[in-house]
């Protein structure tokens, strides 16, 4: 043949032109990034006519994109299983391995990774290629150099060239997976692993680009040119980067260090790892490789294999008699059976298409049709349609046998062809783009099976239609996957940043009025009050990334906030229930506890955007205006805390109700209060405090407002700079409330609320019940002991001042101190009044129910010692309008105590008598008396004794006057104890009076 001519940059080395002459057949051995296949590219392109055949379906594709711009594409073919573009005359021809035309002659043949002819599935045929594909004038062969042993044994007089790595390959050990550096290639060995390693870089890396052997070529190129162009930064993929895919990677990272072959998982060998790593590191710039994930680290010698490029040489190349026999079906088994013809090569045993071959000729539909050389040959043809789809063999063999069937129709119709309808039908199937990744990819796998149906000879009716509807259906579902792929996989908003960032150019920042932060246009975050949120959706993506691009911004939107927020007025300020400051419908900062509750201090919330300076002016107004805020809604208690009048013992009140925050029981303070003379009283009332019967309080703080900020400050304090969490207070209005357990001691007091059994009841609700109970013991105990003396009956009208009844009600009594007795009495008179020489009816006590209260010891919720029955401390001296009430058994008095009852005057009849539920006081059981303790005995004893000193004296026998020379007992008499003064605001108070009454 003619040879083209040379042009200075294609024209052959001195050494090459010597292997031209010499030798037509030569080997270019090396590990990866030595520059083979563009060595080979170059040779091909130095000669008339040349084919190349490649391992991938997409490295055939770049190959030929590259040659195509070279020497244009009506002088280049592109043949594959899947693809043919063939144009009139071609004078190159780029091609995979398997579809390499054996018929037409060319002057240059090479044949890339040819290493791979110890593959178990596809070995044979690069053995066979090795072994018999020749150029005119030139045959090159490409790969590593284990195989260099066998290839001097099978092709005679070949000439080997060892190309070193144009860089440094070493070893990185184990990094994670959030830790790898930027332009790493993650490798693993199944799709659920990718798809898992992906989704964590784009979580936490800004997104990665995909590249499965599943993958069109089209999504494949899609997915590897996102990488390229430094949109991300990672590429996830299986061991298909390792067959010539030039990609820009400086670190490969092997997430597993096994592989299923398709008979089983075993461990990648040296060599295997190698040819993957060898991917990192283009021409002179060095790589690393190493293991991430779940990977263990490779050992020493591994280590230094890989580095070295040292590993063990192939011992045997897969073989495959292509001498095949098609007179018959057992013919053609036999034929495959045939022995390798020389030492180093071992037969092939698991190939996909003799096992559907072995399944297709035992189908029913098969086995009648299946007779003759044309009909064998047309059998053999249909076993080698590659599995796209990677399902069980027999679902595989059952598709190939619908084929086969169709293309031998048996009906008689369109002989020789797959009907164009079936066909339709099979690709229409495929052709939708919803769905997600694994519903794509298995449509596309389905495609890629009818797309090479579609390019096999003579198999359709109108092939060049079909190979063009199927290539669309493919591109279709190729480019959904590819947007599948990018939408799941990579942030396209960071990764658009990170590579801005990367280039150094300056990124347009705003933040709107909304408080929204954008960086080019895109969302990365907001601003509230002085702090900056990132966008949820970048969650775990490079932050420091982010906020380098939208700090400049943001620092000086937060300064502007900050200067605007010290220059506010006060009414621009609100606080929650949490105890946090907003501004402008933001948190900018908080309370936190102070030197006392009625003092709190404040603290910001804010990032690092602000200087001290700043962060202290802010705080200063924070300060001021919580000041004011709480001035202004517990002015009663500040102005109590600053008064400089109130002096004595009635400043020690006023210190405990402002340390409490406005309201402190009354038995608590029992003793001051019941000291204060009347002046002091009335400068503490001149403040707004209250002296109740069971509390002393300030009624101004009981409205919701003061209430709130009053639970807010006693929270704050108790939190002591933690955060504050608080149950709903009850709503605005009500009397009482259920007490809600494991709520804090302070909650009900800090809302003016006292806790009375089962309810809490707000403090003025529970003095005006004190203030109806008091007429109602009055008009008993006026009545006398007929109508069972000092106490009342629990009515309705009680009940509706506290908004509770029945057990609740009961419960609330019991806890400030009354008990319940149950007594048959006169019915009360219509208009409650005796004359006053009315005589004392009998009372008869029923029973006096013991509640569960009564079981225990008294609650700590007693009524104040002011308030106890009068009987305790009435005065001897009785009037008939001040009967002597009954003293019966009550539950807490001590037991035994008699019943003392008035002598029967008058007994009423059974229709003036009723059984009532009367409500007592609860009496208080006296101190034991304290016995005086034994005189002890002194020296003097005996002068006692003679001076009868220490004898009991003696007293006269009744009606016997005493001893005249006895001398007088001159012992003065003991001074009588003063009364303790009766408090005039004790609900009880009125029974003293009545009873001092004549």
């Amino acid at each position: 043949m003619a040879r083209r001519f040379l042009t200075p940059d294609t024209r052959p080395t001195r050494s090459m032109q010597r292997i031209d002459e010499d030798a037509r057949v030569w080997a270019v051995l090396g590990p990866t990034n030595t520059g083979k296949t563009h060595l080979a590219i170059e040779r091909m392109l130095g000669h008339e006519t040349g084919m190349i055949g490649l391992p991938l379906r997409l490295l055939a594709r770049e190959v030929y994109d590259k040659v195509k711009r070279s020497v244009g594409p009506a002088n280049v073919a592109l043949v594959t299983g899947e693809e043919k573009i063939v144009p009139d005359n071609p004078r190159y021809w780029v091609t995979t391995v398997e579809s390499m035309p054996l018929s037409v002659e060319v002057d240059f043949v090479a044949i890339d990774e040819v290493q791979l002819a110890a593959d178990p599935e596809r070995g044979h045929v690069f053995t066979h290629r090795l072994m018999h594909m020749r150029g005119a004038l030139e045959t090159m062969f490409l790969g590593s150099d284990t195989i260099k042993a066998r290839i001097r044994d099978l092709v005679k007089g070949c000439r080997f060239e060892d190309r070193p790595r144009f860089s440094e390959l070493s070893y990185a050990g184990a990094k994670k997976i959030t830790r790898l550096p930027r332009r790493s290639a993650v490798v693993a060995f199944s799709s659920e692993q990718v798809y898992a390693i992906a989704e964590l870089i784009r979580r936490h890396r800004g997104g990665a680009a995909v590249v499965m052997g599943a993958l069109s070529p089209r999504t494949r190129n899609a997915q590897v040119a996102l990488y390229q162009s430094g949109d991300v930064d990672f590429i996830v993929a299986t061991d298909a980067i390792g067959m010539g895919l030039n990609m820009d990677v400086d670190h490969v990272a092997f997430a597993n260090l096994e592989k299923y072959d398709g008979q089983r998982h075993r461990p990648l060998s040296a060599a295997e790892i190698a040819q993957i790593a060898g991917r990192a590191g283009r021409y002179l710039d060095n790589g690393t490789f190493g293991v991430t994930g779940q990977a263990s680290p490779l050992d020493a010698e591994q280590v230094a294999e890989i580095e070295d490029h040292r590993f063990e040489p192939l011992r045997t190349l897969m073989w495959r008699n292509t001498d095949l026999d098609m007179r018959s079906v057992d013919t053609l088994f036999a034929s495959l059976d045939v022995p390798p013809p020389a030492r180093g090569l071992m037969r092939t045993r698991h190939a996909t298409d003799v096992a559907a071959l072995a399944l297709m000729v035992r189908d029913q539909r098969v086995a009648p049709l299946a007779h003759g050389e044309e009909a064998v040959t047309r059998l053999w043809d249909v076993a080698q349609v590659p599995d796209f789809r990677k399902v069980m063999i027999d679902e595989h063999a059952n598709l190939l046998a619908n084929i086969y069937n169709h293309l031998m129709c048996p009906d008689g119709a369109s002989p020789g062809r797959i009907p164009e309808d079936w066909f339709s039908t099979q690709t229409k199937r495929t052709d939708r783009t919803d769905g997600d990744i694994d519903t794509l990819a298995s449509r596309l796998a389905h495609i890629r099976t009818w797309t090479y149906v579609a390019n096999r000879p003579h198999w359709l009716a109108d092939p060049a239609y079909w190979q063009e509807a199927t290539r669309a259906i493919e591109d279709r579902l190729s480019d959904a996957l590819h947007a599948r792929l990018t939408q799941q996989f990579i942030d396209r908003r960071t990764s658009v940043l990170l590579k801005r960032m990367q280039q150094s150019e300056d990124l347009m920042t705003a933040v709107n009025a909304d408080g929204e932060v954008l960086v080019e246009g895109e969302f990365v975050g907001r601003l509230s009050g002085l702090v900056f949120v990132p966008d949820p959706r970048a969650e775990g993506v490079d932050g420091k990334a982010l906020r380098a691009a939208s700090d400049k911004a943001v620092t000086a939107e937060i300064e502007e906030r900050a200067k605007r927020l010290t220059a506010a007025a006060d009414d621009a300020f609100e606080i929650t229930e949490h105890g946090r400051i907003m501004w402008e419908n933001a948190v900018v900062g908080r309370i936190v506890a102070g030197t006392d509750r009625l003092s709190p201090a404040t603290d910001i919330i804010t990032g690092e955007e602000l200087d001290a300076t700043a962060r202290m002016a802010v705080i200063q107004r924070m300060d001021t205006w919580l000041k004011a805020h709480i001035a202004k809604n517990l002015e009663p208690l500040v102005k109590l805390r600053d008064a400089e009048d109130v002096t004595g013992l009635a400043r020690g009140v006023a210190f405990r109700l402002v340390e409490a925050l406005g309201a402190i029981r009354r038995d608590e303070a029992a003793d001051d209060i019941t000291a204060l003379a009347q002046p002091d009283r009335s400068m503490l009332r001149k403040y707004g405090v209250r002296f109740g019967a069971f509390s002393i309080f300030m009624p101004a703080l009981l409205k919701p407002a003061p209430a709130h900020l009053i639970l807010l400050l006693h929270a704050t304090h108790a939190a002591q700079g933690g955060a504050i969490e608080l149950p709903a207070p009850p709503a605005p209005g009500l009397t009482s409330a259920a007490v809600e357990p494991n709520v804090p001691d302070f909650f009900y007091p800090a809302l003016g609320f006292r806790v009375c059994g089962p309810r809490a009841v707000r403090l003025d609700m529970l003095e005006r019940l004190a203030d109806a109970i008091r007429p109602k013991i009055s008009a008993r105990a006026q009545l006398g002991n007929g109508y069972g003396g000092a106490g009342f009956e629990a009515d309705a009208d009680l009940m509706s001042l506290v908004g509770c009844s029945g057990d609740a009600f009961d419960g609330l009594l019991a806890s400030l101190g009354f008990r319940p007795q149950t007594l048959r009495v006169r019915k009360m008179p219509v208009a409650q009044a005796q004359p006053a020489s009315a005589p004392a009816p009998d009372i008869t006590v029923i029973a006096t129910p013991v509640s569960a209260a009564d079981t225990s010891p008294a609650p700590a919720e007693t009524a104040p010692t002011e308030t106890a029955p009068v009987e305790t401390a009435r005065e001897p001296a009785q009037t008939e309008l001040a009967p002597e009430p009954v003293q019966a058994s009550e539950p807490g008095s001590d037991a035994g105590t008699p019943v003392t009852e008035t002598p029967v005057q008058d007994v009423p009849a059974d229709d003036d008598m009723e059984e009532i539920v009367l409500w007592r006081p609860a009496r208080k059981t006296p101190p034991p008396r304290r016995r005086a303790p034994a005189r002890a005995k002194t020296s003097n004893a005996s002068q006692d004794e003679k001076s009868g000193a220490g004898k009991p004296r003696s007293r006269p026998a009744k009606g016997r006057k005493p001893n005249k020379g006895a001398k007088a007992d001159t012992a003065p008499a003991k001074p009588k104890r003063p009364e303790k003064p009766v408090d005039p605001d004790s609900p009880f108070a009125v029974l003293s009076q009545l009873k001092t009454k004549t």
